[in-house]
């Protein structure tokens, strides 16, 4: 209806007739307010949750209810030219304007006062805190409904932010592809193996199985489910070290009948990571855990390491892949697969089952400078198994400071010490470059002189005990920017910086130029690469922490 005043001719929608704001069931948001200028805008005001939880509490508008919209955040609210009516009875509100019925509810259900800047505050804290607005899902606990309301509910809620909701990912879908849900593709059915593979017998090193090539260029590589497979025994027991676990994807890896046999997991997680880690396992009652005692402020554990006790034996797999899914799948990986070492007789001595290549002992001082009682029963196995069909040398590396001979135990002055003492001096060895390929980059000094053409660089050209001579070609092979785009990942493959003045990643002949290398292996070639003064497959990155 229309009325004359000496303010101008004003009109009363008939809508608000039918409000009745004394048994309103959605009193969380205060309707919009109208401008007395002839702009006729309107300023909105969304709903807002009191608590610092993920429920939104809903309850009738009255004055013990008036903190329920307390904290909302809002701007400087425009009431210079509306003076508010006080009444008790919802009748007064009937011939009201519209403006005057929004002032009035505003004074029934006051809103505090915030700055822009206090509301951006409160945004980035609740941002920080993990919480958000809470959708309906959430409401079932704390709202007061009567069944009439419902439909009239809905509207008044804001939808929860997008970057605070984070997504729910199944377990068939681990790990989170950069690609999309679909993205991992299943393996072909002729892609594990189902008879004993060849094996080559006398460095027993291997590539991993990379989906999506042709089958020819997996013939002879394995997969973890290949390693893990009753193909190679009857497994008792295992343990896994390692930097990266999926523990329920690792477990799928057994085959069913090794599925719930005992697994320790070697890791170095500390506080909230190594929560986590232990959340992962819990549906799986035979996976225990073994933390690493990392005794240097940025120490880690990023050992990538089996120990399988078989019924017929013992063996060792050193690998360069974690245990999760995207490093098993379209990588370039390397691993190092031992013999089935066989058990020594009763009462043979400790010294017996041991290697031209002293592995057993390197073997047991690494596992030992773990101080760990959980790796107790795995040493004592160990000195029962005869050990003496490796041909290798084992390198470990263990976080801390050394002096003196301890300083040649570990890392790259451990192969400094082994190259001196058991690799052969070769004719014109100035010219057999040193070749370093890697896929990891971290802190190696201020410039080449200071680690990379210094330190490092004298244990890779060492060759016997014979005197330094003229500095040999380094060769560094990284994936530049184009072998990262043409990959069979994309850029997701490679984190890391390119390097531009080196070599590409290139592996034509192995059919893996678009597998992306997580491997690394170092050695010292002959100028037509037909010869090999020595060859080394390690885990750590091309930095002077590892």
């Amino acid at each position: 209806m229309s009325q004359d005043s000496q303010h101008g001719k004003w009109t009363v929608s008939s809508s608000d007739d039918d409000d009745d704001l004394s048994s309103s069931k959605t009193a969380v948001s205060a309707p919009p307010t109208r401008d007395h200028s002839n702009h006729n805008t309107t300023r909105p005001v969304h709903p807002v949750s009191a608590q610092s939880s993920q429920q939104t509490h809903h309850a009738p508008l009255a004055p013990a209810t008036a903190a329920a919209v307390k904290d909302e955040p809002a701007g400087v609210k425009d009431e210079a030219d509306v003076k508010p009516v006080v009444s008790s009875a919802p009748s007064a509100l009937v011939n009201m304007s519209e403006a005057r019925h929004a002032a009035h509810s505003r004074q029934l259900n006051p809103v505090k006062y915030e700055s822009p800047l206090a509301g951006k505050r409160k945004k980035e804290q609740q941002d920080e805190a993990g919480w958000a607005l809470s959708d309906s899902d959430d409401d079932d606990g704390g709202v007061v409904d009567d069944g009439a309301n419902k439909a009239d509910n809905a509207p008044s809620r804001r939808a929860p932010s997008p970057k605070a909701k984070k997504a729910k990912v199944e377990k068939n879908e681990r790990p989170p592809s950069p690609h999309g849900r679909l993205y991992y593709i299943d393996e072909p059915d002729d892609f594990f193996e189902t008879d004993v593979p060849c094996l080559n017998d006398t460095y027993r090193l291997y590539l991993n199985k990379v989906t999506g090539l042709d089958r020819k260029y997996n013939t002879g590589a394995l997969h973890i489910r290949d390693i893990l497979s009753p193909l190679f025994g009857t497994l008792k027991e295992s343990v896994q070290f390692n930097y990266c676990f999926d523990i329920a994807w690792m477990v799928e890896q057994y085959p069913p009948e090794f599925r719930d046999r005992p697994v320790l997991i070697v890791h170095g997680d500390k506080r909230e990571a190594k929560a986590r880690l232990l959340q992962q396992a819990k549906p799986f009652p035979h996976v225990r855990f073994c933390q690493a005692k990392l005794d240097i402020a940025f120490g880690t554990h990023h050992t990538k390491m089996m120990l399988l006790w078989y019924e017929e034996g013992f063996r060792v797999v050193i690998t360069t892949s974690n245990l999760i899914r995207a490093d098993w799948y379209q990588k370039t990986q390397g691993m190092w697969l031992s013999p089935l070492f066989p058990r020594l007789p009763d009462d043979s001595p400790s010294s017996d089952g041991e290697s031209p290549t002293h592995f057993k002992k390197d073997l047991l001082e690494y596992l030992a400078s773990y101080r760990a009682p959980e790796l107790g029963e795995w040493i004592q196995r160990i000195r029962e198994h005869d050990l003496s069909e490796a041909r290798v040398y084992l390198i470990g590396s263990t976080p801390g400071r050394y002096v003196g001979g301890d300083m040649e135990r570990w890392g790259h002055l451990r192969l400094r010490k082994l190259l001196c003492d058991h690799a052969v001096p070769v004719p014109d060895d100035e010219v057999w470059p040193v070749v370093g390929q890697f896929s990891s980059i971290g802190s190696m000094g201020l410039d080449k002189t200071k680690w990379l053409a210094g330190e490092f660089q004298r244990t890779l050209t060492t060759l016997g005990k014979s005197s330094l001579r003229q500095a040999p070609p380094i060769h560094l092979v990284y994936p530049s920017v184009d072998d990262v785009r043409n990959s069979l990942e994309g850029y997701p493959a490679q984190k890391q910086l390119w390097l531009h003045s080196y070599f590409q990643w290139k592996a034509d002949t192995t059919g893996r130029s678009q597998a992306m290398p997580h491997i690394k292996i170092y050695m010292r070639a002959s100028p037509d690469f037909t010869k090999l003064a020595w060859f080394l497959i390690t885990r750590p990155a091309m930095d002077l922490e590892h």
